[in-house]
């Protein structure tokens, strides 16, 4: 589908993704491309805007990124971020130079001409903002003026009014810099003249009719976990197309305390979605019988959900089109100007079947980050429990149970973890966290009930909070609520006689166990 956009160019920032998702929360549609897309690439996207981010190099270093300077004379705003600045002012003429003293971190903008993007701020702001550079404009390009100084840096933000031509020095993008989002808003709105209207029920407008466009009549198939993209892009091809959609559900035996009974219930009962529930625990379990190597679980796990995938498809006859839980960062990272990965990053352990199964894709998310996939599940009347859940990996709890997989560990390690999670909502923790949940360890410990003595397993309990999963702290739980959460496992849950607390952050450990 096609409509106006504000194209980021990337550099190489790591704040890129946060200019876009800044400008998804104003409600304007925005795509991020690698800074490498030629002027007529540039020009056929026909964008309302153009933002420049930041990134690492320095514009006179070797091999620097640039662009063609034809993007300044198409007629559109453009708004160059830190290193995009920069490189403004480098190609219009202007002169950029080793700073004498870098910025990195908190400083303070004085706002001298409270125009443009700074149109929301008075003239003599202070503004606290967030800096990271080494080099400094030090001559503006003809036909430019100044917004805003700091102490160490003449030019904060520049402005050619008469072109629309506008940058920063900082990074309004981060929350480190409060009134970002008034900056952004003003290049937006008061600049550009963007209309908010990426909203949720657009977007579920606009997908639906491209669905029902791209499919026809043809047979699609989607493989449903549960979890929130796989259950949104479901719900969103069946709005469009009904029963032409069959959603098949691996129950691979590595799975929450009833949360097979759960998928079964919500999306077949409650909602009448065509589902086939595959039982296909005793597969899986003896494909992973003595097997400890995490890497190797993660590989036989997605092997063999391929093949029991494939063999239900096949039952059905005649499918054309795959579904797929796709999210913009994945598509993001694949593009990247830092250079393609091999992503498509997907929990429900789908990445693969195309090729297999040769079917074309159906990528109903591919354009929203996890946020804007909850508000538009939301849309569709999608249960608050269904789409704020937290992460759960593809591999389940084979992850979770450190060491070799057995029917009883799994069993400990369910009982246990529901506790946990069950704790956590009647504390109301659990929306305070962003993912939550229990390891059972592969060691025993001494301990003593009652008048004996004791020899069982540990289960270890992590509750982190993050934004994106890229890096997390552990989760400052009140002692009453881990006191209880200690107590009812080891007395509710037989074999456990030990519960621990992991209180590492990301970096350097990792969120899962394995």
């Amino acid at each position: 589908m096609s409509r106006r956009l504000v194209l980021i160019l990337d550099f190489g920032s790591q704040y890129t993704q946060l200019i876009a998702r800044s400008i998804r929360e104003s409600h304007v549609y925005c795509e991020i491309h690698p800074c490498t897309l030629t002027l007529d690439e540039v020009r056929a996207k026909e964008p309302q805007a153009i933002v420049l981010s930041g990134g690492p190099a320095s514009v006179f270093g070797e091999g620097s990124p640039s662009i063609d300077p034809g993007v300044f004379d198409l007629g559109v705003p453009v708004l160059g971020i830190c290193y995009g600045m920069q490189l403004t002012c480098h190609l219009l003429g202007g002169k950029v130079e080793k700073a004498d003293e870098r910025e990195y971190g908190a400083a303070k903008i004085e706002v001298t001409e409270a125009e443009g993007i700074l149109h929301a701020f008075g003239a003599d702001d202070s503004v606290d903002v967030w800096m990271s550079h080494g080099d400094r404009v030090e001559a503006l390009p003809p036909g430019f003026v100044a917004l805003a100084t700091t102490e160490s840096t003449p030019f904060a933000a520049i402005a050619n009014h008469e072109r629309r031509i506008y940058g920063v020095q900082f990074h309004p993008e981060v929350v480190h810099t409060p009134r970002g989002a008034e900056l952004l808003d003003a290049f937006l709105f008061h600049v550009t003249g963007c209309e908010a209207d990426w909203t949720p029920g657009h977007f579920v407008d606009e997908t639906v009719a491209a669905i029902r466009e791209q499919v026809g009549d043809a047979k699609v198939i989607c493989g449903l976990s549960g979890g929130v993209d796989s259950s949104v892009a479901a719900m969103l091809v069946s709005k469009a197309i009904g029963d032409q959609l069959t959603c098949i559900f691996v129950d691979n035996g590595l799975l929450r305390k009833n949360e097979a009974d759960e998928v079964v219930r919500m999306f077949g009962d409650h909602f009448h979605l065509n589902l086939v529930h595959v039982e296909a625990r005793d597969e899986f379990l003896d494909e992973l019988a003595g097997i400890t190597d995490p890497e190797e679980k993660r590989k036989i796990i997605g092997r063999v959900f391929i093949e029991v995938f494939d063999r239900e498809a096949k039952k059905l006859g005649g499918a054309d089109f795959l579904v797929q839980g796709t999210l913009y960062p994945d598509v993001i990272e694949s593009v990247s100007f830092k250079g393609p990965s091999a992503v498509i990053k997907s929990h429900h352990n789908v990445g693969g079947l195309p090729e297999k199964m040769n079917l074309r894709l159906i990528e109903p998310l591919r354009e929203l980050f996890k946020d804007e996939v909850r508000q538009v599940g939301g849309e569709m009347g999608m249960p608050r429990h269904v789409l704020f859940r937290h992460p759960f990996p593809g591999p389940g709890l084979a992850i979770r149970c450190l060491g070799d997989i057995t029917e009883e560990k799994l069993s400990i390690l369910r009982e246990a973890d529901a506790i946990f999670i069950e704790e956590l909502r009647s504390s109301d923790q659990y929306d305070q966290v962003w993912q939550a949940f229990a390891v059972i360890l592969p060691v025993k410990t001494v301990g003593v009930m009652g008048d004996e003595r004791t020899y069982d397993r540990v289960i270890a309990i992590r509750a982190v909070g993050s934004r994106d999963g890229m890096t997390a702290d552990w989760s400052r739980l009140p002692y009453e609520v881990l006191g209880r959460v200690s107590t009812r496992i080891i007395n509710e849950v037989r074999g456990i006689n030990r519960v621990v607390y992991d209180i590492s952050s990301k970096p350097p450990a990792t969120i899962e166990w394995e």
